[in-house]
């Protein structure tokens, strides 16, 4: 049993203040909600007409008003007299153990996925299209996270090489590549123009690279976000290349040239099995399951060599690294090259599964979410982006189910409206109570005979 000595005390009450608090809390919901929930405009076969909805505005702040005050009450008055340092050491000890065998289980999981959503014919097509989606963002992940969890430079404009990977297979595969070499290759786009993507990508990475080498924080986050619009305003604009908002019709991926058709040249009739929409689902899977593995892989081994260790020395702090020697201008443009790389292989299987693509699909919303994938999971955190990637993409598909709330919702709204101000409050909460991410830990990427934990407060990402 624990000591009454270990146990937090609490702090006298300063009802003053807490009633300053409280008060001023709920007036600034309350003039914060008026002009956005308390009048609705409807637009009525051309007429404009207003109408109030002061109840829920009083209710949201009311709500507001209660969570504050028992935050006051139970969590901000108390006084922890305990060693926490003392206190974590078991659990810590029992977390690490655990942490060992979370990859390979989770490993075994995707593997089997198609598999188990078999189990449940009802629903096996949309477990295997979430799972994809979720896959998808994961390397999108993997692909930021060089840039931003190792390199420690800010990218707001990730989306871009997105968008460049996802064009560069809808120009090649329907404009010229079918030019070139006759109609016959289409069937083979997709792994002819992948490599291409990744390229193109990692050379639109370059080219932002060279701009902002003097750039850090704020200003370098400024000018890659101006470039990831910069692109999404070409794409619309450049009607007679890209089309325009009218997108781009693209033919699907292929099974090595099989298409995944009921017909006699189809993936089914080559293979003598029934025909099946699951099929083209499960080769999908596969197939960005296999991506994400190499972009895990490859980022993995990227950090044991000099230029990943460069990458986090240029992290920890650019004056001591342009001390050691290191090249930073070198070492940023790799940053940005290895990073955009990823983020076009991601773009052009983007564009193999759709079928179609359009500037409305790379927004900075996208860049934003992938940036929020990143930073919950935890910056340097391989696993952690993998965790951080379920629970935003998949509460984005939960939201989609609630249907049930539109009962108890004011008329007209949708509950997929609230899936943003669920991420939000999750980051804000994150950040709060653990502003290192899902995975603070880091396994040192170098070191003398043993590893050896670093203390947080000695490294700008998390331990060791």
């Amino acid at each position: 049993m624990a000591s009454s000595e270990n146990m937090p005390t609490r702090k006298p009450y300063d009802w003053s203040a807490i009633v300053k608090d409280v008060a001023g809390s709920g007036i600034i919901t309350f003039l914060i909600l008026t002009p956005i929930v308390a009048i609705k405009t409807t637009l009525d076969q051309g007429a404009l007409t207003f109408s109030s909805r002061w109840p829920l505005v009083f209710l949201l702040s009311a709500i507001v008003v209660a969570g504050r005050l028992l935050f006051h009450l139970f969590v901000w008055n108390r006084v922890e007299t305990s060693n926490p340092a003392k206190a974590s050491t078991p659990t810590l000890a029992i977390f690490s153990q655990i942490g060992k065998y979370i990859g390979p289980i989770m490993l075994v999981i995707a593997l089997a996925l198609p598999f188990i959503a078999h189990m449940f014919p009802a629903s096996d097509k949309r477990i295997i299209d979430l799972a994809i989606y979720v896959l998808t963002y994961i390397m999108l992940g993997w692909g930021l996270n060089i840039v931003v969890g190792l390199a420690g430079l800010l990218d707001l404009g990730y989306v871009a090489f997105y968008a460049v990977g996802a064009y560069a297979y809808a120009l090649l595969s329907t404009i010229y590549l079918p030019e070139w070499f006759g109609a016959g290759v289409v069937p083979w786009a997709f792994y002819l123009t992948f490599p291409l993507a990744g390229l193109l990508a990692a050379t639109w990475g370059v080219i932002l690279g060279f701009p902002v080498l003097r750039l850090r924080g704020d200003y370098l986050a400024i000018v890659t976000l101006a470039f990831g619009e910069m692109i999404r305003l070409v794409l619309v604009n450049w009607f007679t290349f890209t089309n325009g908002p009218q997108g781009i019709q693209v033919p699907k991926a292929t099974f090595f040239g099989l298409p995944f058709k009921d017909d006699p040249n189809g993936f089914a009739a080559f293979f003598g099995i029934p025909y099946d929409r699951i099929h083209f689902y499960i080769f999908l899977y596969y197939v960005i399951l296999a991506l994400a593995l190499l972009t895990y892989v490859v980022t993995n081994r990227l950090r044991r060599l000099p230029i990943g260790r460069a990458w986090e020395a240029l992290r920890e702090d650019e004056i001591a690294c342009r001390a050691l020697g290191i090249n930073t201008t070198s070492t940023k443009l790799t940053a940005f090259a290895i990073g955009a790389m990823f983020g076009g292989f991601a773009g052009s299987f983007f564009a193999a599964r759709q079928g179609f693509v359009s500037p409305e699909s790379f927004v900075y919303l996208e860049s934003a979410i992938i940036l929020a994938i990143v930073v919950l999971g935890g910056l340097g955190s391989q696993i952690g982006i993998v965790f951080s990637a379920i629970a935003i993409m998949g509460s984005f598909e939960l939201f989609r189910e609630m249907s049930f709330l539109r009962a108890i919702l004011p008329e007209g709204t949708d509950p997929i409206q609230f899936r943003m101000l669920a991420v939000g409050l999750a980051m804000v909460l994150m950040m709060r109570f653990k502003p290192r991410g899902f995975v603070s830990k880091r396994d040192p990427t170098v070191y003398l005979k043993e590893k050896k934990a670093v203390s947080a407060d000695l490294v700008s990402q998390g331990h060791g």
